[in-house]
């Protein structure tokens, strides 16, 4: 298999751990300290920050998960075009309690792959149209 199917395939795996929420798999896919280029304030860089994003996320989204559109491979780096789907039904999320409201935000990750991990990433999300969804802001 050419590198940059294999790179995709590791990228498959990753998404597919998160959507499962199956954090543990994640430590054979992911660097111990990957680097984060759009990190949450305050949180540790790392498979440790990026985990307990996640955590929570789907406090706040039990049924939060991304679907790939697209995935892109060459070199060592990976782009996937997604979105991020949830309904707001859990723990306060960006300062908002529990509302009911669904979200479907477009966004794309860049992954960069070396020794079959993750080791960078990239990710540009739509905010807006995520304050939109979430009722923080007015809808256009």
């Amino acid at each position: 298999m050419p590198a940059s199917e294999e790179n995709k395939a590791i990228v498959r795996r990753y998404q597919d751990a998160y959507n499962r929420n199956d954090l543990d798999a994640l430590d054979d896919l992911v660097a111990e300290d990957i680097i984060s280029h759009n990190h949450a304030p305050g949180v540790p860089q790392g498979l440790q920050g990026s985990k307990l994003v996640h955590q929570a996320t789907v406090a706040a989204m039990p049924d939060y998960h991304v679907v790939t559109e697209d995935l892109f491979a060459e070199g060592d780096k990976v782009v996937a075009r997604i979105r991020m789907v949830g309904t707001h039904t859990g723990a306060d999320f960006l300062g908002v309690p529990a509302n009911g409201r669904k979200i479907d935000v477009p966004a794309i990750s860049i992954f960069r792959i070396a020794d079959g991990k993750i080791v960078e990433h990239w990710a540009q999300a739509d905010n807006t149209q995520l304050m939109q969804q979430l009722g923080l802001m007015p809808a256009p």
